[in-house]
């Protein structure tokens, strides 16, 4: 019982730290959590739960609209009328960002990079991104591989330049709403996360349940640092196991550790997120970033048969692949659940259908 009552007071004084930020109320919140009890029979235990970030309600939902609660409310503050970010070519990031973005009367301007061989024609996200209005401008990028900061910003930065000289007030975001850049002066993306976990843990300890590990895709950094930093204010055990999507594991963990630290500075917490509190696994990259595989075909159609849910080729179908092999593994400590982080993506699929169904 003292153990509960110091959670309920770590909770309380979190949920203070985190009411001092602006935000907007875009999704549906909050997101459920469902068991899985198909998937844990299939994996061997232990008991697998699913975080239904992809219902947030936003434009086919995804863990980006949550961030955007914290986002527009900033990109409004600053009173910018346009907003310019930059991601892959079948991005759900720039997608939910160009959906929020006109719900607010602010203009969104798109620069997206090949980084897979998908052809440019209007189909997932980029079909959204036009049916939206965006301004999208198409780069070339290497294939397999994310772009970085410094490149991004760059391109973000010549956009901006055009934009200004027709009168607009542009805000620059980094890719995923992660790191602080361009216009965003604190981790915007991540203190969304530290909501979520904060969230997370009320819904399981009203089940009466202790989180053994949260498993999610991690791409730019901003969710994982969000959920560490979470775990961590609230003294929670719980091992936050970040998949990679797009980086090896030595560089994208030094990124997640940066973001964890500037969140913990921006809350103010008397907490140190360590180098062993972010783990990072890169053994199910496959190809690289958005390359579809035949373990990512396989997992979609798997999880889709045994709980009717959608996975995306890009994101929560590596995940998923790690998931699975580290059940198999034994892994996870027994006896308590596994939290898979469902972040959303789904429109993807169908510019990968024929890839997909190849596979299969």
């Amino acid at each position: 019982m003292k153990k509960d009552r110091l959670s309920a007071s770590a909770i309380g004084k979190l949920k203070k730290r985190m009411a001092r930020f602006p935000s907007l109320p875009l999704i549906h919140k909050p997101t459920p959590v469902q068991k899985m009890n198909r998937l844990t029979g299939l994996f061997g235990g232990p008991d697998i739960w699913m975080k239904r970030e992809d219902l947030t309600g936003l434009a086919f939902g995804g863990n980006k609209s949550r961030k955007m609660e914290y986002i527009l409310a900033d990109i409004l503050g600053q009173k910018a009328d346009t907003v310019i970010t930059w991601a892959s070519l079948q991005s759900n990031w720039c997608l939910q960002m160009s959906a929020a973005a006109r719900m607010f009367g602010i203009e969104p301007i798109l620069v997206l990079f090949k980084t897979y061989d998908l052809p440019e024609e209007p189909d997932g996200n980029l079909l959204l991104d036009r049916l939206l209005g965006a301004e999208v401008h198409i780069k070339e990028a290497g294939r397999g591989k994310t772009v970085s900061l410094e490149t991004g910003l760059s391109h973000l930065e010549a956009a901006a330049y055009e934009a200004r000289k027709k009168g607009r007030r542009p805000y620059l975001v980094p890719v995923g709403g992660s790191m602080p850049a361009g216009s965003m002066s604190q981790p915007l993306g991540a203190l969304a996360y530290v909501q979520a976990l904060i969230e997370l843990a009320e819904q399981m300890g009203a089940l009466g349940l202790q989180i053994g590990a949260v498993v999610h895709a991690t791409g730019s950094g901003g969710t994982q640092a969000g959920l560490v930093v979470g775990a961590k204010a609230l003294g929670l055990e719980t091992r936050i196991i970040g998949i990679s999507v797009s980086e090896e594991k030595t560089s994208l963990a030094r990124i997640v550790l940066d973001i964890c630290r500037r969140t913990e500075e921006t809350l103010g917490l008397g907490t140190v997120v360590n180098p062993e509190d972010v783990i990072v696994l890169d053994d199910y990259l496959g190809q690289g970033y958005g390359i579809v595989d035949r373990n990512v075909a396989r997992i979609v159609a798997e999880v889709f048969r045994a709980e009717g849910v959608v996975l995306d080729p890009v994101y929560t179908a590596k995940a998923m692949v790690g998931l699975q092999d580290l059940a198999h593994k034994r892994f996870f400590r027994p006896g308590k659940p596994v939290v898979f982080f469902h972040t959303g993506g789904t429109p993807a699929l169908f510019p990968n259908r024929r890839k997909l169904l190849e596979l299969l």
